[in-house]
């Protein structure tokens, strides 16, 4: 179950090359996604989430951007907390919203996943 951004792209070689090897590999991931799309080599399983790729994009627009602000200290340690917050936000409610799904539950489940 991976989580959208540099997790996914360093895990996302390990799972074509799991898939290459001859392995079923099945990636759970929110409808909404930067980064996590569909591909022949996996079996994706998504469930829905309460916000948009544009809100989603703006979080970590607004994270990355802090890291490059001049100024006040304390302004940019609260600005970047702020943002991470706002990304953990996200996070927080796809783990809620994946483990409230209970027909992906039932067949990770049933599927020994």
């Amino acid at each position: 179950v991976p989580a959208d951004g540099s997790h996914w792209l360093s895990m996302r070689e390990g799972v074509d090359m799991l898939r290459q090897k001859g392995h079923e590999v099945v990636v759970v991931a929110p409808e909404v996604s930067l980064h996590i799309k569909p591909s022949k080599n996996f079996v994706m399983k998504m469930y829905s989430v309460p916000y948009t790729e544009e809100e989603l994009e703006k979080a970590f627009q607004a994270f990355f951007h802090v890291s490059f602000e001049e100024g006040w200290i304390f302004k940019r340690f609260f600005n970047a907390y702020k943002g991470m917050k706002n990304l953990t936000d996200c996070w927080v409610t796809s783990c809620e919203q994946l483990l409230q799904n209970k027909e992906l539950i039932r067949y990770l489940e049933e599927s020994k996943f």
